[in-house]
């Protein structure tokens, strides 16, 4: 029996969202309701939810008469795109600095461990480690902006974070890269626990302008291989690189 109501288009929305971030839709390719029923086995009902939600996201564009499609990032300003994260990431650690309860740390003191657990042997190469460190990863910082308590940042931020440009920086990282993301979520943890707010906005800042600089020579690379101007890391094709 098939899921009914939210559950199906909660379901619905995971399994676009994930292919979305993976690159396997890539940028520009057309989603239509009646194809990802047929794919996912549902009603087309929760798919156009799913829609509405990934486009409140900025992963999926809906055009008049053109239908849905999966959002293109390439031709976007990248590095001011990180420029303006890190300066939100920046203001939602502080804020979370200084309101964080004992709870809230210990789930972020889980997440890493977890996320270290699974690079702790360099297997991050392999493609379901580095879905499963992903899904970590976004979950500690999402678990920082829930302890900011600032729900007004929550649309701006959820724009710059989770737009496949940013995930997909994930599938460029290397062993060092991986190292320093998860020293620098401690350091975070340290911040916090001190109530250090400019201490925990300066690693958040660093964190994110890290990504950045590695996103940035990965398509530096890209471009240089396919000579063409800015062209993003395939996840697929990064079979021994991860994270932020």
């Amino acid at each position: 029996m098939q899921p009914k109501g939210e559950r199906a288009a909660d379901r619905a929305y995971l399994m676009l969202r994930q292919e979305i971030i993976t690159g396997e839709l890539p940028g520009g390719a057309h989603l239509a309701e009646a194809d990802l029923a047929a794919q996912y086995g549902l009603s087309r009902t929760p798919i156009r939810e799913s829609l509405r939600r990934l486009q409140s996201e900025g992963l999926v564009e809906v055009e008049p008469h053109r239908g849905a499609r999966v959002v293109d990032w390439s031709s976007f300003d990248i590095e001011g795109i990180y420029d303006l994260r890190a300066l939100i990431e920046a203001f939602v650690a502080r804020r979370a600095a200084v309101r964080v309860t004992d709870a809230q740390l210990a789930e972020l003191e889980e997440l890493c461990d977890r996320m270290e657990s699974l690079t702790v042997d360099g297997s991050f190469a392999d493609a379901k480690v580095m879905s499963d460190f992903a899904q970590l990863n976004e979950l500690f910082h999402g678990g920082i902006a829930g302890a900011a308590g600032a729900d007004y940042v929550v649309p701006a931020r959820n724009m710059l974070v989770v737009l496949p440009v940013i995930l997909q920086a994930l599938h460029s990282y290397a062993t060092v890269d991986i190292e320093r993301s998860n020293r620098h979520h401690r350091e975070l943890l340290s911040a916090f626990r001190s109530r250090e707010a400019e201490w925990a906005a300066s690693v958040m800042k660093s964190h994110v302008l890290a990504s950045k600089k590695r996103l940035m020579e990965a398509i530096r690379d890209n471009s240089q291989k396919s000579g063409s101007v800015t062209e993003l890391p395939s996840p697929k094709a990064s079979a021994d690189s991860v994270s932020a």
